[in-house]
């Protein structure tokens, strides 16, 4: 308006900003180039782009502290709203995972053991652990190990107990817990000349005969009733792993039981 009355009416600048109520200094601004605020916007376009998790506040102090930029951050917040950075939508990505290796199917008895760790908790909310170990080939269960801790000396002594009445395995499957890359389970299984196969890491389906074991036993009477001690645990699991191998329809064997399958190889 000040302009206006400048340009229309002849009056001097110094009178027109009397009369309208501003400085001078006011009047004289001009608005900064254009150039500098696409650069300011090239930068934040650029940065949202490579840093996705990146709010106003980082890509700022990036631009101040770290590129030594001096831009009130005022007008770099207002850029950053008119490129509506603050309305993104930032998806879960996918990350890029190597093709597992598959699951190798056992043709004969004591080719491939597996063996995994199972917790609960007694009625008093002790923990206790179990250690699962089956016969991939007929998927028997081995043996049921129980107890508040099974370090590295335990998980021997249960394989080495199952060796007696079993016979050896070529080769036993676990994953990469402390008791398994442990190097007393190692050497051990050296001296009995015994290969100890390691899934890879984050691919439990690698070792999926006895996860699903342990989902059979979880569902099936573990979390079924509250535990008053190991002793009875003990008890349980014992009665319903001879349960397990002798009388329950295995459907991965197209419903007969372990020990038939076993006698079917025999």
């Amino acid at each position: 308006m000040a302009k206006d009355l400048v340009a229309g009416r002849g009056l001097s600048i110094r009178l027109a900003c009397e009369i309208m109520g501003i400085s001078e200094s006011c009047y004289r601004y001009q608005a900064k180039l254009d150039s500098e605020n696409e650069e300011i916007a090239n930068w934040l376009l650029r940065l949202t782009d490579n840093h996705r998790n990146w709010g106003f506040g980082l890509c700022f102090l990036y631009l101040r502290n770290v590129r030594g930029f001096g831009w009130n951050h005022k007008r770099v917040y207002r850029i950053y709203r008119e490129l509506e950075l603050n309305l993104r939508i930032k998806p879960r990505k996918r990350l890029v995972r190597e093709k597992p290796d598959a699951l190798t199917v056992p043709e004969d008895i004591n080719q491939v053991w597996s063996m995994d760790f199972m917790h609960d908790q007694l009625e008093d909310s002790r923990s206790f652990r179990l250690l699962n170990v089956i016969d991939d080939f007929n998927r028997e269960a081995l043996g049921i190990e129980l107890d508040f801790s099974l370090p590295s000396e335990r998980v021997i002594r249960t394989l080495s107990q199952i060796i007696e009445w079993r016979g050896k395995p070529l080769a036993i499957r676990c994953d990469n817990g402390p008791e398994y890359i442990s190097g007393l389970l190692q050497e051990w299984a050296f001296r009995q000349d015994i290969r100890i196969e390691y899934i890879q890491p984050g691919n439990p389906q690698q070792n999926a005969y006895v996860e699903r074991f342990n989902r059979t036993v979880r569902y099936e009477w573990l979390s079924m009733y509250l535990w008053k001690d190991l002793d009875e645990v003990s008890f349980f699991a014992t009665n319903w792993m001879y349960e397990y191998n002798h009388e329950r329809p295995n459907m991965a064997l197209g419903g007969i039981t372990p020990k038939q399958r076993l006698a079917m190889a025999a």
